[in-house]
């Protein structure tokens, strides 16, 4: 499975990511999540300190000779991207591997070889070797441009609200003009409070809602704590929602 979640910022998607890489991880696989957010936020829903997430070595990358073909940076070929995983990300709850794409402190360009390295690693992962979750930046820049090349699926998080549902309307319509879009682009309803709300985000986007997570205060204040929802609040009804979207979504790919 390799699963990225991407919607406008706060919609809910860092808190959904990664209570969904810890209940995959529950059931017994091998789960890496990965964060290409430059201002992240998957550490603390997966229950690690923000601290505990550094960014990949600047030296992973080259620089193109003169006369070469391609991009001008690459992946050194010293480095294999399983090591590299291994390497490089920490260990979340469960088991849980995280790899993070470097978070902003000061000049975002002080990060750009690390995050050239980061794209070149995760886009280079042997399939089947782990199920990947990834939380994409907030809004439109990232999901189809490249960054989200590597998933199967790509889930858009909305909320039922005008501004989140005309991001998930751009989402939408990027994903069908990109031709390296994944095959499958659906929906998450997040925050639902009506019960047309579910019914008003698949008119709004044109997508298939796969699950519907509830507002729910104890996810909130999880958030609040930055704490990991699966911890704070474990049989809250939002962290019981993604669980059925876990359920949903392995059966469907043993099922393939």
């Amino acid at each position: 499975m390799r699963l990225a979640f991407v919607g406008k910022g706060g919609a809910g998607k860092s808190a959904i990511s990664g209570t969904f890489a810890r209940q995959l991880a529950r059931r017994g696989d091998k789960v890496l999540a990965i964060d290409s957010d430059p201002l992240p936020g998957l550490a603390f829903s997966l229950g690690l300190a923000i601290e505990h997430s550094p960014p990949i070595p600047e030296d992973a990358v080259i620089e193109r000779k003169e006369g070469e073909e391609g991009p001008r940076w690459r992946l050194s070929p010293d480095v294999d991207p399983v090591e590299a995983v291994e390497k490089w990300s920490v260990e979340a709850p469960d088991g849980v591997r995280f790899l993070q794409f470097g978070k902003i402190k000061s000049d975002p360009r002080a990060l750009w070889r690390s995050q050239m390295a980061f794209r070149f690693v995760v886009n280079r992962l042997p399939a089947g070797h782990w199920n990947v979750v990834g939380d994409l930046p907030g809004g439109t820049r990232q999901a189809f441009t490249g960054w989200g090349s590597w998933a199967s699926t790509i889930c858009i998080v909305v909320e039922p609200t005008a501004k989140s549902l005309l991001s998930g309307r751009r989402l939408a319509n990027m994903a069908n003009l990109d031709p390296d879009a994944p095959k499958r682009v659906v929906a998450v309803a997040s925050k639902v409070r009506e019960d047309d709300d579910v019914e008003m985000i698949a008119k709004g986007t044109g997508l298939e809602v796969i699950a519907a997570v509830p507002w729910d205060e104890e996810l909130a204040e999880a958030e609040r704590r930055q704490l990991a929802p699966i911890d704070f609040a474990p049989d809250s009804p939002a962290v019981r929602a993604v669980e059925s979207l876990v359920e949903r979504l392995s059966e469907e790919t043993v099922s393939r």
